[in-house]
Formats: C-alpha cells, structure tokens, sequence
C-alpha cells in the first residue's frame, strides 16, 4: 500500500468530520479481539483521544477474544465497558423455542443483540458507533444485516483484508491480535476463511485485479450477487406516479 502513514491520517480525518458533522462528541465500537475492530479502534483514538469508547459484548464466545479485546484496550489506553449478554441471548432463544436447526439463524442473534447494546451507549453519550467491515467481507456478504452492519460510519470499508493487517501493524496492534485467524465468533472453532471456502488472499486479489480461478470468481461473483441485499436500503415500493 502506497504511503501508510497518509492513508492513516485521512481515515483519522475522516472519522473526525464525520462525527462532528453530525453534531456528536466522539465515537463507539464493538471490541472482539480481531484485527478489523481493533483497528478501527486505534483509528477512533487518534480521532477522539478523550472520546473513544469501545464495548466488550462476550456471548458464549472464546473466552481468547475476550482476552485479545483487554489486550488492545490496554495499550491503546480507551475508555471501555463490558456488557454480558449471555442471559440476554438465552432468554431470547428460549422464547423464540429455538431448536437450533438453523445455526446461523441462532448465532446472527448475537452481533443483532451488540448493534442495539453500541446504540445504546451511542445515543447515552452522543457518539456514533463505528463499523468494522472490510471491503472483502462486504463484497462478498460476510456480515450480518442489521447486525455488524447496523452502524454510523465504516471507516474500513474501503480496505481489503490484507491492507488492514498493513494498517494495523502501523498503528502498532498488539501482534496477538494481528497473527490469529479471523473470526466473526459465531461459534466455536469458526474461522472466516473456512466458512466462506477460500482465502482473504485469493479474495483480495479477486477484488484487486479481477485475477482467480475459476471456480472461487463463480463463487465470489455468486455470493456479491446473493447479498447485494444486504448493501442496499430496503427494497422500497414507489407508486407509479411517483417515479
């Protein structure tokens, strides 16, 4: 990536417009223990030295990302919370009568449950809450609607997964958090390349050059097309008249 340390400082800038332009006073963020957020993260607090504030959301999770999410918390020195939302997770299947025949249907419930918990706190303290999303997994619809996705800004989405990992060892991200294996923790042993059945490699470079064998471009062209959805606003209806 060309000049990292521009790039750093117009994302830095951009968070900055971004939320003084709507009138708030800084900016929330989900912490996981991953690299995207905990990039994000380091981006708000160069923005919002005094006014970052990132929430820990454990839910049947790795109790390692847990421990990842103290790890970037302490040496990027931000204010923080947790908020368990375990009791909250099981009350809701419980009453859903949830036979876990779906599991992504089940495990969705928890980033939906961490979007109303940020805007919580977002409107509590006048911030707004800060995505994580990378443009990998956004091509290819690997984020929950209305879950991960369900925030202010995405000051990332423009960043393929391999220059975050550039971006986070700039902004010196402790090397636990860099070198593990992404996951969106849905459930135990998920890792994101496994469930999606390629790599951040192949797709980054699917998304840069339009280079790929041709069984995972099907397969990528397939899954933009699947959740173009899930990048739009809702499919609105207009009265002939009116269009």
């Amino acid at each position: 990536m060309n000049d990292i340390a521009k790039l750093c400082d117009d994302l830095t800038n951009w968070i900055k417009e971004k939320v003084l332009g709507a009138g708030c006073k800084g900016v929330v963020l989900g912490i996981s223990g991953g690299i995207d957020s905990a990039v994000v993260a380091g981006l708000a607090k160069r923005a919002f030295p005094d006014n970052t504030l990132g929430i820990i959301m454990p839910c049947h999770s790795n109790e390692l990302d847990e421990e990842h999410g103290m790890l970037l918390i302490n040496s990027l020195n931000i204010k923080h919370d947790k908020v368990d939302l375990r009791s909250t997770f099981d009350v809701l299947t419980r009453e859903l009568k949830d036979d876990k025949s779906n599991k992504l249907a089940t495990a969705n419930i928890k980033p939906r449950l961490r979007m109303m918990t940020l805007y919580y706190y977002a409107q509590r303290s006048n911030y707004l809450v800060a995505g994580t999303g990378n443009k990998s997994e956004i091509t290819v619809g690997y984020f929950t609607k209305h879950g991960d996705s369900g925030v202010d800004i995405l000051p990332i989405c423009d960043l393929v997964k391999h220059e975050v990992w550039e971006l986070a060892r700039y902004l010196k991200i402790p090397t636990e958090i860099i070198d593990k294996a992404p996951s969106a923790g849905l459930w135990d042993e998920q890792t994101d390349e496994t469930e999606m059945g390629f790599s951040y490699e192949v797709l980054d470079k699917y998304i840069l050059t339009g280079e790929a064998p041709k069984e995972i471009k099907e397969k990528i062209d397939s899954m933009n097309r699947k959740s173009e959805h899930k990048r739009e606003f809702a499919a609105r209806y207009i009265k002939e008249e009116n269009k």
